[in-house]
């Protein structure tokens, strides 16, 4: 059964076909939900052992999955996700044109509560009341 955080435990996890995954060789991603998909989208990056071409495939998956989720998702090359805000201080504004995982990067990094069911603009205007901008 899962956590009240939607985490997945060991039994749901090994439950789903590879095809949910975004990396399925590796079984890293799911992308069975909303919640699942935003994941996927901020911690692209840090998934490991992948080659580009998996990559590019993960890349689909996501997209895919967040159309079906309606989440929103901005990033048009994978190489965009899960890229933390450039040189951004504590008392700077979220810039207008960062994306999703960049914001909730920096709601993260700033302990920011309730961020991963957030959208996009839910996390730049906490972000900007988090600086008093």
């Amino acid at each position: 059964m899962a956590t009240r955080s939607n985490e997945l435990d060991a039994a749901e996890r090994n439950a789903l076909s590879d095809s949910t995954f975004a990396f399925p060789r590796v079984r890293k991603e799911p992308l069975n939900d909303a919640k699942h998909v935003r994941n996927a989208i901020a911690r692209f990056d840090q998934v490991r052992d992948v080659t580009d071409k998996e990559r590019d495939e993960a890349f689909r998956r996501i997209k895919r999955a967040a159309k079906k989720f309606g989440v929103e998702m901005t990033e048009t090359r994978w190489q965009d996700l899960g890229k933390p805000m450039k040189s951004m201080k504590s008392s700077d504004k979220p810039r207008d044109d960062a994306t999703k995982a960049e914001l909730y990067d920096e709601a993260k990094r700033r302990g920011i509560g309730g961020r991963s069911g957030m959208t996009k603009q839910e996390l730049l205007r906490a972000a900007r009341l988090e600086t008093g901008g």
